[in-house]
């Protein structure tokens, strides 16, 4: 848990959730604190031991301990975007998230979206920027209208994100999308419900959970919105049957066009009765108050069963 990104502080929140709620009669668990200036096992107490990057082992009070599964509750780099995938992949350790491709493309919005446009997923117009290309406002507005979504290629969905109403605001708006990340996607702002669908690997079934729709108090469904209660998540959404269904359908194809492993969750928005793909998450949050936690206990499944399965079958990938 925590990580290199804006997204550290939810990433701890979702790490001791799960800490907390994998059952320890079956499992020794160790929460483990990833940051640029250290990677520390810490205790109970709060305790720091120093990560052997060699291993990925740890020794405390003399004895070295390796871990048989490595639970990824990392949002952001390095645990959303393949460099931990791949670090643990070389080290054969298993993990729960999905593989190192898997997570490099779905944390790049522009190479995702790529991606998927042929298999016929719908997506919105979109413009891209790279850090010190010119920005010609006119050119902008003219193919992706306004108002308009400024948003960082590649970080979470929470950070650099900025809804623009005015033309004399996209160079402010563009800035702030390249303090995260030095790429930029900007897309046309889709009118319509939003909803979060929840795709996971449930006891070996590719399984689509309880889908959420998205009511933000705020003007798109923000880090405020999304962590600190400005938004209404109502699950089950309130579509219909046939729209249900539907994106459903569409989120189960992208799991496995992807080949995506573990836990995902794709956000839509429904224009004109068809879901428009916004983005997938890989290691999305977990929280209690977190969407795919909500999703699973409306389908009946626990966090300990939603925390263990995933334990499980990454052991079985070994």
């Amino acid at each position: 848990m925590g990580g290199y990104s804006s997204e550290f502080a939810i990433s701890l929140k979702t790490g001791t959730v799960v800490y907390n709620h994998l059952n320890p009669e079956k499992y020794n668990t160790y929460k483990v604190h990833i940051f640029r200036d250290k990677w520390v096992c810490v205790t109970t107490v709060g305790k720091e031991f120093p990560i052997d990057k060699n291993d990925f082992s740890v020794t405390i009070d003399d004895i070295k301990i390796t871990f048989d599964c490595v639970f990824n509750a990392i949002h952001g780099s390095p645990g959303e975007d393949g460099f931990m995938q791949g670090y643990l992949e070389l080290l054969e350790i298993p993990h729960t998230s999905c593989g190192m491709y898997q997570a490099a493309l779905t944390f790049n919005k522009r190479d995702l979206l790529a991606t998927l446009k042929p298999y016929g997923i719908k997506c919105a117009t979109s413009y891209y920027l790279n850090a010190g290309d010119s920005i010609d406002e006119a050119a902008i507005v003219a193919k992706v209208g306004l108002p308009c979504f400024v948003k960082a290629n590649k970080a979470g969905s929470s950070f650099g994100v900025s809804k623009v109403h005015e033309i004399s605001d996209l160079k402010n708006a563009i800035a702030i999308a390249l303090k995260e990340d030095d790429e930029v996607i900007i897309e046309s702002f889709l009118d319509g419900v939003e909803v979060s669908v929840g795709v996971i690997n449930y006891k070996g079934n590719v399984t689509v959970l309880p889908i959420t729709e998205i009511v933000s108090e705020n003007d798109f469904f923000d880090y405020e919105a999304k962590y600190l209660g400005k938004s209404q998540e109502i699950t089950p959404a309130r579509i219909s049957p046939e729209l249900s269904a539907k994106v459903a359908k569409v989120a189960k194809k992208i799991y496995e066009i992807l080949k995506l492993e573990g836990f995902s969750r794709s956000e839509f928005i429904f224009k004109d009765d068809e879901p428009y793909l916004l983005e997938v998450n890989t290691i999305p949050g977990m929280t209690e108050e977190s969407i795919l936690p909500q999703q699973a206990k409306e389908a009946g499944i626990s966090l300990e069963a939603l925390f263990g399965n995933a334990v499980e079958l990454a052991l079985t990938k070994k």
